[in-house]
């Protein structure tokens, strides 16, 4: 019998506080970041998800934003091992999750196929990772403090 899992995605203060520096010391020396490399912006926190089982079948998002705005969360690919190498543009995945509240609304909106389609990408490089890395961009009013983002597997 199928069971739900629903997992939280955590932020990770200590990897984007070290891709922060990155930045800042690229900018600091005057130096250009190397071919294809995605340097931190200020509005871009790194977040993770904590696999604990590795058979998943995707079935929704779990989006709250407190206020109105905007994130988009863009998943990493299994080759980028933050504590070895920077990240690269070309381990960034497509398509990226958009979601949005307007001003007077409660509800979330998003790009359903978008969303769809990356909930079963991640479940599907659940099955090769125990956890995963997302670049989480917030825009229109958002910032950490007023988001809860989680995402509903099938086991």
């Amino acid at each position: 019998m199928a069971s739900e899992l629903e997992l939280h995605f955590c932020e990770d203060s200590h990897l984007t506080e070290c891709m922060r520096l990155r930045a800042q010391s690229v900018q600091d020396r005057n130096q250009t970041r190397q071919d294809g490399e995605k340097l931190l912006r200020p509005k871009e926190y790194v977040y993770r998800l904590e696999f604990t089982e590795q058979k998943l079948k995707f079935q929704k998002w779990n989006i709250q934003l407190g206020v109105p705005g905007k994130i988009i969360i863009t998943g990493t690919s299994q080759h980028w091992t933050p504590d070895l190498t920077n990240l690269m543009t070309r381990q960034l995945l497509d398509p990226a999750g958009i979601f949005w509240k307007k001003e007077g609304e409660d509800q979330i909106q998003c790009y359903e196929a978008d969303a769809q389609e990356f909930g079963e990408r991640i479940a599907e490089l659940a099955r090769i990772r125990k956890v995963m890395y997302f670049l989480v961009t917030f825009e229109d009013g958002t910032d950490p403090a007023n988001i809860n983002c989680s995402i509903t597997f099938k086991v």
